[in-house]
């Protein structure tokens, strides 16, 4: 495992964490929820669903070539993160005081966690290749090897 699959899987732990935190929190403080509900289901679904997908992707899903792509590994991870980081921060804070001039901070969370998830799907397309595409790339590698 890479560094880079280490911290989504790491980090995905974390947002699990939260989400029971703030789930459990629900219960203590029942007038927390109206504040917290939407930061608690992204907490979940994106931080650890989404993040431990990618993470689990990134580490298990062939390497045609044995190519490696820490840059794209990289991007997916910090704007996932960015955007999200944001999001748990800024949601609750907008909704519990109203300060709506936040809100295009809040627009820019969503559009990196939507640019992380279009840099992921780029490089599964990378990696989800058929048999006869692995044949080739072998046969070129081999082929080199020869020259």
């Amino acid at each position: 495992m890479y560094f880079w699959e280490f911290l989504f899987i790491r980090t995905s732990l974390v947002y699990l964490i939260y989400t029971a935190l703030t789930g459990t929190a629900f219960y203590v403080w029942p007038s927390l929820t109206g504040f917290f509900k939407t930061a608690h289901v992204h907490a979940g679904l994106v931080g650890f669903f989404l993040s431990m997908v990618m993470g689990v992707a990134y580490w298990m899903m062939p390497r045609p070539g044995r190519m490696r792509q820490d840059t794209l590994e990289a991007a997916t991870y910090i704007a996932l993160n960015t955007g999200l980081a944001l999001r748990l921060v800024l949601e609750p804070w907008i909704l519990y005081s109203g300060t709506e001039s936040l809100r295009p901070i809040l627009v820019a969370s969503g559009l990196l966690q939507l640019g992380a998830i279009g840099i992921f799907a780029y490089a599964m397309t990378k990696r989800v290749v058929t048999s006869e595409m692995l044949a080739q790339l072998r046969a070129k590698r081999e082929a080199k090897g020869q020259e």
